[in-house]
C-alpha cells in the first residue's frame, strides 16, 4: 500500500508540483496513523479564496510554487519530498486539528518517526521568498533545492524605457543643460530617496506585504509583530517625515529670506511652531505603535 501511495504521489507530482489537499487525502496522506511514511511533506496552509482578501496568501503562493516547480524540474528530483497546499475554506478541520489560526504558515512533515508534529517555518523572521523557502527545507532535510525563477523582463524594460526618456530629455534640452546645476532637483531626489529608504520600502519590496491587515476587530493599518511592517506603515512614515523636512526648509527660508527683520522674525517663529507641531504629531503616532504592540504581544 505504501509503495501504491508513493507511486500515485509521484505521478500527481509530474502534472502538478503542489498537490491540492482535502480534508480526506491531507489525512491519508500526510498525517495517517495505520501506514508510516518513507517520504517528506511540505505544507503551506493557506487561505486563498477571493473573500478572504488575503493578498500576502497570494504572494507566498507564488512564492511556494517557484520552490515547488525547481524541485519538480531537478536533476536531484527524487519520491522523498513532496508539495501540497491546505485552504482554511476547504479543510477547517485540519486547520483546527493543527492548532492553526492564521495564514500563511509553512509545515515541514518529516518521513522520520520520531517527528511527530510538523515544524513551522518563521516568516516573520525569515520571510517567504523562495529562496528562504528552499534553505529551510534543506535545513530540515537532506534535500538540496536550487531555486530557478521564471524569466521576468518587466524590470529590464522599465529600465529600458527610464533610460530612453533620459536620453530623449538630454537632447531635446541639448542646448541648454543648466537644469542638471539645479540644487533643488538634486535635492528633491536625494529626499525621495532618503524617505523611501528610511520608511521601509525596500522592506515591501523584499517581503511583499499587504496594504493593511482585517482582523475580526477591524482594520489594521500598524502590524502587530516587531517583525513585520503593512505597506500603508510606510506611507504614514514617508508623510511624516516629508512634512517635517518641509517644516525644516520653510525655517531655513525664513532666516535666508531678504525683507524686513521682524517679519523674517515671525516668519521663524511661526514655522517653528509648526515643524514642533509636526514633530510631535509623529511622536504621537509613534507611541500608538508601540502601545499596540505591546497589547497584540503581552496582552
Amino acid at each position: 500500500i505504501l509503495a501504491e501511495r508513493v507511486e500515485f504521489l509521484t505521478d500527481t507530482s509530474f502534472k502538478n508540483p503542489v498537490m491540492k489537499f482535502s480534508e480526506e487525502t491531507f489525512r491519508t496522506f500526510v498525517i495517517s496513523k495505520s501506514i508510516p511514511r518513507n517520504y517528506s511533506f511540505v505544507i503551506m496552509m493557506t487561505a486563498l479564496m477571493p473573500q478572504r482578501q488575503c493578498q500576502i496568501c497570494r504572494h507566498a503562493d507564488e512564492e511556494f510554487r517557484i520552490v515547488a516547480n525547481s524541485w519538480r524540474y531537478s536533476p536531484m528530483f527524487s519520491n522523498k519530498l513532496f508539495f501540497g497546499s491546505v485552504d482554511f475554506d476547504e479543510c477547517p478541520r485540519i486547520f483546527q486539528q493543527l492548532g492553526i489560526n492564521t495564514a500563511p504558515v509553512f509545515l515541514f512533515f518529516s518521513d522520520k518517526a520520531k517527528m511527530k508534529k510538523p515544524e513551522a517555518m518563521d516568516i516573520q523572521m525569515l520571510g517567504f521568498s523562495a529562496e528562504t523557502i528552499g534553505r529551510w527545507i534543506s535545513e530540515k532535510s537532506d534535500v538540496q533545492i536550487r531555486v530557478i525563477r521564471p524569466p521576468s523582463y518587466s524590470g529590464s524594460l522599465a529600465l529600458l524605457i527610464l533610460c530612453s526618456l533620459i536620453a530623449a530629455l538630454l537632447y531635446m534640452r541639448r542646448n541648454n543643460l543648466d537644469f542638471l546645476y539645479n540644487r533643488t532637483s538634486w535635492a528633491l531626489g536625494s529626499l525621495s530617496i532618503v524617505f523611501a529608504m528610511t520608511s521601509g520600502q525596500m522592506w515591501n519590496h523584499i517581503r511583499g506585504p499587504p496594504l493593511m491587515h482585517r482582523s475580526p476587530k477591524g482594520v489594521s493599518y500598524v502590524h502587530g509583530s516587531s517583525g513585520g511592517q503593512l505597506v500603508i506603515e510606510t506611507y504614514i512614515i514617508i508623510i511624516l517625515n516629508g512634512v517635517i523636512a518641509f517644516g525644516m526648509i520653510l525655517m531655513n527660508e525664513a532666516v535666508k529670506g531678504k525683507g524686513d527683520p521682524k517679519k523674517r522674525k515671525s516668519k521663524f517663529v511661526m514655522h517653528s511652531n509648526f515643524l514642533f507641531y509636526l514633530i510631535w504629531l509623529q511622536n504621537i503616532f509613534i507611541n500608538q505603535t508601540i502601545l499596540l504592540f505591546k497589547e497584540t504581544n503581552f496582552c
